[in-house]
């Protein structure tokens, strides 16, 4: 199911699990093109899981458990904030009428929800109305940077738990230590919230339905049970947030319903009703007048308020882009194209030169191509930037010429690019963005907001690698809406990896001559082998054959977990590399880290030292100090990481394990993005037999349920 049920471990809360709040966890498989590699038999045992978001944790083992309490921290996304509780509405007359229409409300939509599954009657009038899109706030003062640098994110200022807060969690049978989790979820006011309502536990990020139900009975006593409608409308809010965490914007309304039955919520209307007329859930319908005349079946969508606005508010501003008329400039953009190095750059340059929004897909030697954009818009007088979504992708722009590139996160922070103009727009006429799938919903619609009419939007990237670490699928929905012209390279990229890589986007995993040793591939048949061999090559095998030194290798497994996850393979790595006592909260100077600064963003870094201040890193040249409250959730040992981290960054050597138990997990776009990150040299401690080859060939991505194609198509169908 979409909603991850099913999966969690019975017991009460717990305290959290630090090492699970880091980053990026196992990786989110999505549909892509994929590859080769016939192989050796193994059983490699790593802990895999198929659907990731930012900080959560599938592979996580569960953390040791009180009698009520959080869990580990898995969920980083924490739910919109609910609206009156049923306390309030009795408080005077005018609460009263307003939650009467309220409910009248929530009883036509769970009405449509119903009548619309069963065929019975139109839903027309029973959806929400789309909302206007926010537009971004001014910013008085852009500030330029002449030197871009990486954006040190740091979360806002942590609420202090108080007094109060500490003696409910106390009654409910939860560690003293999670108050801070839940000041920080639930603010000020978390003490009165929790007394009123138990179930609000689940709003904090790794909480489970069974700890949350633990702390209720604690509080609650007799009057606790599982027909209580603030459980039932928790569980929705925390089923959605479940499914965001996998990448969907939304869930159908039987999926949703399917899981609340597992749940024990006796009844599923009046949970969906209930969560309705909060405001914390909108019901919307996806099929247009043209099916529905045709009689095709209408699909109920259920998403949070949090996701349905950043899709509508994304569709609004793509269309605006592809409606207004693009800024002019001096010059002849015929002839930059007829200069471009290669005819897949002028392509994109003659289809950036009439239109607002251009998509771009091809793989890394395609980079090229928006680089030729930016220098050909610039040479017209035009204010042209690209942005990528890492710091490594920014250092191969600006390999490639563009020597004020920005990533996105810096673009939008403000700490790298050209800054706003007075009326809060980022001061740019041409913007190229790479590693473009990397894009959730909610960054893709601030960048898109961020735009004034008449900017140039390229939207560019590998359509093969695996989704963005947040909820939706934006590049992928945009070019299958064909709301703009698409621009498909013909640049391959070179060599044996290229070839590699290129016949997993196909499907097929091919054997390769290699004669440099550009790929390599090690056969293991158990997890101790694994790590064995993996820390051989990284240490003196690619070093002595390849020449390229330890530092220069990244190590990509598919989870955090098991015997030859992450944390494994880290620790046998740092022993062996940097060994040292861990003394900076178990980091030593020298270390290779992998800093999370925000939900899916991963930086690689090594530890200089602590102090007071907190662990000081090196990320990309920049200095970062990261709070002692903090590490234990942004940071990580980096010499190993999943490929949803690695994804948006290459490395001289890299090598991709892939234990037994990965085998099936394993999809086209996580080989493809896996194995795509080695510049010069890709080693596979081969492990999973058959599998491999079969998951190239066979095994499509699950999909993500979201909105914004037909929300996109609708838009531009009106505007056309």
């Amino acid at each position: 199911m979409p909603a991850g049920a099913g999966d969690e471990p019975a017991g009460g809360p717990a305290a959290p699990d630090a090492d699970s709040a880091t980053g990026p966890g196992p990786d989110v498989v999505d549909p892509a093109p994929g590859g080769p590699l016939r192989g050796s038999a193994g059983g490699a045992e790593g802990e895999q899981a198929a659907q990731h978001a930012p900080g959560a944790h599938p592979d996580e083992p569960a953390a040791p458990r009180t009698a009520a309490g959080a869990g580990s921290g898995e969920e980083q996304a924490a739910p919109q904030a609910q609206a009156a509780t049923a306390g309030d509405e009795q408080a005077a007359p005018q609460a009263q009428g307003a939650a009467s229409k309220r409910s009248a409300v929530a009883e036509a939509l769970a009405a449509a929800v119903r009548a619309v599954e069963s065929g019975e009657r139109s839903a027309d009038s029973f959806f929400n109305e789309r909302k206007a899109a926010p537009r971004p706030k001014p910013n008085p003062q852009p500030q330029p940077q002449s030197r871009p640098r990486p954006a040190a994110e740091r979360p806002a200022a942590r609420v202090v738990p108080s007094a109060g807060l500490t003696e409910v969690l106390a009654a409910g049978g939860a560690p003293a230590q999670l108050a801070g989790a839940v000041a920080e979820a639930l603010g000020e006011q978390a003490a009165d919230e929790l007394r009123e309502d138990p179930w609000r536990l689940l709003a904090v990020p790794g909480v489970r339905p069974e700890q949350a139900d633990g702390f209720a009975r604690a509080l609650l006593g007799d009057a606790c049970g599982p027909d209580d409608e603030r459980r039932a409308r928790a569980l929705v809010v925390w089923l959605l947030e479940r499914a965001a965490l996998a990448g969907h914007t939304a869930l159908e309304s039987s999926a949703l319903r399917a899981e609340l039955a597992k749940r024990s919520v006796p009844d599923v209307d009046a949970a969906l009703q209930s969560a309705v007329a909060e405001g914390t859930v909108l019901v919307f319908r996806e099929g247009d007048e043209e099916e529905e005349a045709q009689e095709a079946p209408v699909r109920l969508l259920l998403g949070l308020d949090r996701y349905a606005m950043a899709e509508e508010s994304l569709a609004d501003g793509l269309a605006r882009l592809v409606t207004a008329a693009p800024t002019e400039a001096e010059g002849d953009w015929e002839t930059a194209a007829a200069a471009a190095p290669s005819p897949s750059a002028a392509d994109l340059i003659r289809a950036a030169a009439g239109h607002g929004l251009v998509t771009h897909s091809g793989g890394e030697a395609a980079r090229a191509e928006p680089a030729a954009l930016v220098a050909a818009a610039a040479g017209l007088g035009l204010r042209a930037w690209a942005a990528a979504h890492t710091e490594d992708g920014r250092r191969r722009l600006a390999g490639l010429g563009v020597a004020d590139a920005v990533t996105v996160a810096g673009l939008l922070s403000g700490q790298e690019g050209p800054g706003r103009d007075e009326d809060g727009a980022l001061a740019l006429d041409v913007l190229a963005v790479l590693d473009a799938p990397q894009l959730d919903v909610e960054t893709a619609a601030l960048l898109v907001e961020s735009l004034a009419d008449g900017t140039r939007l390229v939207l560019s990237g590998d359509p093969g690698v695996l989704w963005s670490a947040g909820p939706g699928r934006v590049f992928a929905d945009v070019v299958a809406a064909r709301a703009c012209p698409a621009v498909v390279s013909r640049t391959p990229d070179p060599g044996p990896l290229g070839e590699l890589v290129s016949g997993i986007g196909v499907g097929e995993l091919a054997q390769v001559e290699a004669p440099g040793k550009e790929v390599v591939i090690v056969p293991v048949h158990e997890p101790a082998e694994a790590v064995h061999r993996t820390v051989q090559l990284v240490a003196d095998s690619i070093p002595r054959a390849i020449g390229v030194p330890p530092q220069d290798t990244q190590v990509i497994t598919p989870g955090h977990g098991g015997p030859a996850g992450t944390r494994a393979l880290n620790a046998a790595l740092k022993e062996r590399l940097n060994p040292g006592p861990g003394r900076f909260g178990g980091f030593d100077p020298g270390d290779r880290v992998a800093y999370v600064p925000a939900p899916g963003r991963m930086v690689p870094g090594t530890v200089v030292g602590a102090d007071a201040d907190g662990l000081r890193l090196e990320c990309g040249g920049a200095p970062v100090v990261v709070p002692p409250g903090r590490v234990a959730q942004e940071v990580r040992h980096g010499w190993a990481v999943t490929a949803h981290q690695a994804a948006g960054a290459r490395w001289p050597a890299a090598v991709v394990v892939l234990p037994g138990d990965a085998a099936q997990g394993l999809t086209r776009s996580w080989v493809y993005t896996a194995f795509g990150r080695g510049e010069r040299h890709l080693s596979v401690v081969h492990g999973v037999d058959q599998a491999l080859p079969r998951a190239v060939a066979e095994v499509p991505a699950k999909e993500r349920t979201t909105r914004l194609r037909g929300l996109l198509e609708a838009q531009t169908r009106t505007a056309g």
